[in-house]
């Protein structure tokens, strides 16, 4: 179980500091994603970036 909420918790805050760059203009990568520029996302990749670190902290437990 602690394996799968690290892993879990890993993948949330890679792909949540994606879409923060993303949404923030910051990581033009892929160029024709929709998400680029768009602050909503960025506050998407904020509360899911949260919920990894939260995942890992209690994988750590």
């Amino acid at each position: 179980m602690r394996t799968l909420l690290l892993i879990t918790g890993l993948l949330g805050l890679a792909i949540g500091l994606l879409w923060i760059g993303q949404g923030t203009g910051m990581i033009n990568w892929p160029q024709s994603s929709f998400m680029i520029r768009h602050i909503r996302w960025a506050g998407y990749g904020a509360v899911l970036a949260a919920l990894g670190l939260i995942l890992i902290w209690q994988s750590k437990r």
